[in-house]
């Protein structure tokens, strides 16, 4: 039984998946249906967790829109995600950033990592 799950799982994996990490900001291209018509709507922030893995593997976006923290969650395999386009790469030592929720200001930021 695992076997076949497995199979259906393999097959709808997405080929290209965009390499991202924590802490990294990201453009996120999602596709929006309205009505009969779709289009696409990039949402920018910081990669706050990601979690799972095979077709379950999640991830979590923050960003902030007029002073209010905004976050959305999206599966890594869906396709309703057009492509994901890493801004700037992010230096930090946790898996999980739930902190910057409660920081403001300067203190919310994630230093850039540079090779």
């Amino acid at each position: 039984m695992n076997d076949i799950i497995r199979e259906i799982e393999a097959a709808q994996l997405k080929e290209n998946v965009a390499d991202f990490n924590v802490g990294d900001t990201v453009k996120v291209y999602a596709k929006i249906k309205e009505g009969n018509r779709e289009r696409i709507q990039v949402f920018e922030g910081l990669v706050i967790k990601k979690q799972g893995g095979s077709t379950r593997a999640t991830f979590t976006v923050r960003k902030n829109s007029n002073g209010i923290g905004v976050e959305k969650t999206w599966p890594l395999h869906t396709p309703t995600i057009d492509k994901i386009e890493v801004v700037r790469k992010g230096k930090v030592r946790r898996a999980k950033l739930n902190y910057i929720r409660s920081r403001v200001g300067k203190a919310a930021k994630v230093k850039e990592l540079v090779k």
